[in-house]
């Protein structure tokens, strides 16, 4: 199997702006059923349930140690790259978020150095914070979130 393409990040891109793993995507076809699973292999709740329209997704999530959690991500109507990635790898490991101080200034370093971006400005995501996508082909083939936590959230949410 021939290794990654890591030829876009050079240098210390994202240095002083990534506090941790925020979490990590499991894409599902049924997320109640989903839910249930791996609330009982985790013995812990799946919460905050949300679809988040401009994603095109619906998620909920199981809380680990701060910031860290699973998310299960499940498409809506009209989302081809969700339903194809079920359809060719069924449920399965879809992305790792990381946590970033600062959204905007992580996409200028990112952009500045060619890194391939799906998302060039943050969105809303899930429980309202910023998020924006590394294309997987900048990464070897594994997508990754950047969130930047607005404080928009009460205590106990995403």
């Amino acid at each position: 199997m021939p290794g990654g393409d890591y030829s876009a990040i050079r240098g210390e891109l994202l240095d002083g702006l990534v506090r941790g793993i925020d979490h990590v995507g499991v894409c599902v076809a049924n997320l109640d059923e989903a839910g249930r699973a791996w609330s009982a292999l985790l013995g812990r709740p799946a919460v905050d349930r949300e679809d988040v329209a401009s994603l095109q997704t619906s998620a909920v999530f199981l809380r680990m140690a701060e910031p860290g959690a699973v998310e299960l991500v499940c498409p809506m109507p009209n989302n081809p790259g969700l339903t194809r990635f079920l359809g060719s790898r069924g449920d399965a490991l879809h992305h790792i978020a990381f946590a970033v101080t600062d959204i905007r200034t992580a996409l200028a370093r990112l952009l500045e150095a060619g890194v391939p971006l799906i998302d060039r400005e943050a969105r809303r995501g899930a429980g309202g914070h910023l998020v924006a996508f590394i294309h997987p082909k900048a990464m070897g083939g594994t997508l990754v979130e950047l969130v930047e936590r607005t404080s928009q959230r009460t205590e106990g949410q995403p």
